[in-house]
């Protein structure tokens, strides 16, 4: 009788052995399932930020030269300029010839 007690008794240790060990590799593939997430979703993350900031800076771009087209305009329009002269002076700050008087 005391051999199958000792016997169940080492059966029993085993079992709470292994269910240590195996509790122990579960949070370890838990830590690890989640630190792949999250470097997953960082990236991802990372790649949405990049897609909306470049999608901003052409918005501004277009934005931008829409504005420089309408001032052009309105230079042009008002006489300040003649019509092709700003394309030529490319880059160039366009004052009037009272400027400053």
């Amino acid at each position: 009788m005391d051999a199958l007690k000792k016997g169940f008794s080492m059966a029993k240790e085993g079992v709470v052995a292994a269910a240590e060990k195996t509790k122990a590799g579960v949070e370890e593939a838990a830590t690890k399932t989640k630190e792949g997430v999250m470097y997953v979703v960082a990236h991802k993350t990372t790649d949405q930020a990049n897609l909306v900031g470049e999608t901003a800076v052409a918005g501004a771009n277009q934005v931008s030269e829409k504005t420089v087209e309408g001032l052009e305009s309105v230079v042009t329009s008002a006489g300040l300029v003649k019509q092709g002269e700003l394309s030529k002076k490319e880059g160039a700050v366009v004052q009037p010839a009272d400027a400053g008087q």
